[in-house]
């Protein structure tokens, strides 16, 4: 990009993202469909090897970026993005990337988290910790989950997603903003249901990967995704969430996509664990974050807190943290003795 038009960008960009990963790029690609958008990068160095390629090539490799994106390192260059700012951060990352950015943000933006975890100390949502470390934030924050893997969005294949915020205006904002014939958003009120479905379905995704890769077949794989819904949503009821968002594209929709496509990191984690690899092998050669190995301390927290039975989540638990066998914790599932199939739902 040529420094004039990076300037222009920069100067115009009512709509901005924060993290430059692959769905935080390919976000940033969609809204520059419509106008000039701001990509912040982690720091200035790699901000400047974004625009020496014209491309993300670690994510994206072959999707230029064009003259509308805007690549920075700098959190001041957020202070004119007034319409919208998606966050799609880690969960990890998200609070102390949040106070690096906070002064620069404008009081009129929406802030879009994007982010399917929880934070693992707190045992927050996302949200959650926007409201925490953003001045005024809260009633203007929303939520956006569902069956959303980034490659295929970048390609210009069809999604649908759902953007939860309790101010229909604000859930609105972003419809109007981010949405299009290839991406339909719906809108959703439950902002702690949704987040929580978006999370915790990776947990579900992991066991779908160990599943596939012990070839234990398409029933197996069935029952265990299903009774994984059934647990995620027992702990987001007890959470105060709508059961209904769990059989909504953030529930049920993500589960199907995660769970069953080769571009889910959780689901590739899955996969290496009953393989035969440790967690600790596997961690730093994942192409990005799978945020159900973070995400399951904090679902097993939550369940201790609330009283809820989880035991797919503290089966994954075990084997990531614990050193379990995966076949031991799927014999464990199975030998489990027989009990109502809603119980916990009514």
């Amino acid at each position: 990009m040529a420094d004039g038009a990076a300037e222009a960008a920069d100067s115009s960009a009512r709509r901005a993202v924060v993290g430059a990963g692959t769905w935080g790029t390919t976000l940033a690609l969609m809204l520059s469909r419509s106008g000039p958008v701001t990509l912040l990068a982690r720091d200035e160095a790699h901000a400047e090897q974004l625009r020496a390629d014209g491309e993300n090539r670690r994510y994206l490799p072959g999707v230029p970026f064009g003259d509308r994106v805007h690549v920075s390192g700098e959190p001041t260059s957020l202070a004119t993005a007034d319409e919208l700012v998606v966050l799609a951060l880690p969960s990890a990352a998200m609070r102390t990337t949040l106070r690096a950015v906070a002064t620069s943000l404008s009081p009129d933006a929406v802030l879009l988290t994007v982010a399917k975890g929880l934070e693992a100390e707190s045992l927050q949502r996302m949200s959650e910790v926007i409201s925490d470390e953003v001045h005024g934030a809260a009633s203007r924050v929303a939520a956006l989950s569902g069956p959303n893997l980034a490659l295929e969005i970048a390609r210009g294949l069809p999604a649908a997603s759902v953007v939860a915020a309790a101010d229909d205006a604000v859930s609105g904002r972003v419809v109007s903003v981010l949405g299009g014939r290839t991406f339909r958003l719906y809108r959703n009120r439950d902002i702690a249901g949704v987040e929580l479905a978006g999370a915790l379905k990776n947990i579900v995704a992991i066991v779908a990967g160990a599943v596939d890769e012990l070839r234990a077949g398409d029933n197996a794989k069935a029952a265990m995704t299903t009774r994984g819904l059934a647990e995620i949503t027992r702990l987001g009821v007890a959470m105060g969430a709508n059961p209904l968002t769990f059989a909504g594209l953030a529930g049920i929709g993500d589960i199907m996509a995660t769970c069953s496509s080769t571009l889910s990191r959780n689901h590739r984690l899955g996969v290496e664990l009953a393989a035969g690899k440790p967690w600790g092998e596997i961690e730093g050669t994942l192409p990005g974050v799978a945020e159900g190995a973070y995400t399951v301390r904090a679902a097993v927290a939550l369940a201790d807190r609330h009283g809820v039975d989880m035991p797919i989540a503290r089966e994954v638990h075990a084997v990531l943290y614990e050193g379990k066998d995966v076949r031991a914790s799927v014999v464990d599932l199975l030998a489990r003795e027989s009990k109502d199939e809603l119980s916990g739902l009514a």
